[in-house]
């Protein structure tokens, strides 16, 4: 990961959440203007394989709901969700968590759609055109932003949130009842459909949590800290130049940054903040 970004880390998106934020005000607006125009930008693997190129894409500006106070109370969360995660890993990595589990749906769709061909030895047109629309009701951003919830319990374990606005509970807790929900309606309430649009969406939450979680995880403390050095560092410049091993971005660059050294590594190599808990320690 870390090779990648020293090759790739200026294109990441920065603010990501906000720029899929703003795909579905896209589509709320879509919607209010004309609804039935949603379905022509879904991800369809039958409407993609025949031309439509652009559902590949256009499927993240359908939104998960409808235009709502809820609706709105939800994105917002998510988007603070988000933000807190991109501060935290870095936006690179951010950007390839989300990203992948965007991927990995398209991936899903198509995967079900060819089991769905190969076990009925093949479909009409007709057929197939219909059962690859009602799929793309389900391969939707929906398990993605559920991603983004889980990743955030799984890093900010002991965060309290406000249940019904009024219930404060440990965020760790709304995600182990709902990873519980998630693993019941895989194995018993779901269809064939249900368990791979659930499992396309969250294979990025599985490969980054049961390969990488020791990397990323920074507790609420850690980040209170590193907002607190930013502050003594703004009141207090530091004349010093430190250089991150991973973006070369120095103190010159963004005078905010905070940079520390690596007592894992062998040698001396420093690192800022995003890239302290992230890195492939040096050997």
């Amino acid at each position: 990961m870390s090779k990648w970004e020293k090759k790739f880390g200026k294109y990441a998106i920065r603010n990501l959440s906000l720029v899929l934020i703003l795909c579905y005000v896209v589509g709320y607006v879509i919607h209010l203007i004309n609804e039935q125009f949603l379905l022509y930008l879904t991800l369809n693997p039958y409407a993609i394989l025949h031309g439509q190129i652009w559902r590949i894409f256009t499927w993240i500006i359908v939104p998960p709901g409808s235009p709502n106070l809820f609706t709105i109370i939800m994105l917002l969360f998510y988007y603070n969700l988000g933000t807190s995660l991109e501060r935290t890993w870095g936006t690179w990595r951010y950007n390839v968590y989300l990203l992948s589990g965007m991927l990995f749906t398209v991936i899903g769709s198509f995967v079900w759609f060819g089991i769905q061909i190969i076990s009925a030895g093949g479909l009409s047109g007709q057929a197939a055109s219909y059962i690859s629309s009602y799929a793309s009701l389900y391969f939707s951003t929906y398990y993605i932003n559920m991603s983004i919830f889980l990743a955030f319990a799984a890093t900010f374990p002991n965060v309290q949130v406000l249940l019904m606005f009024v219930i404060p509970v440990k965020v760790k807790w709304l995600g182990i009842i709902y990873g519980v929900l998630l693993v019941w309606e895989f194995v018993f309430a779901g269809n064939l459909m249900v368990r791979i649009a659930i499992l396309s969406s969250l294979l990025n939450f599985v490969i980054f949590f049961f390969t990488a979680r020791s990397h990323i995880h920074m507790s609420p403390k850690q980040v209170k800290r590193r907002a607190e050095f930013k502050q003594d560092i703004r009141r207090n410049p530091k004349i010093t130049v430190h250089k991150c091993a991973i973006c070369g971005r120095t103190d010159e660059d963004d005078p905010a940054l905070e940079f520390r050294f690596c007592s894992k590594c062998n040698g001396n190599y420093e690192y800022c903040q995003e890239h302290l808990f992230t890195h492939t320690h040096v050997k």
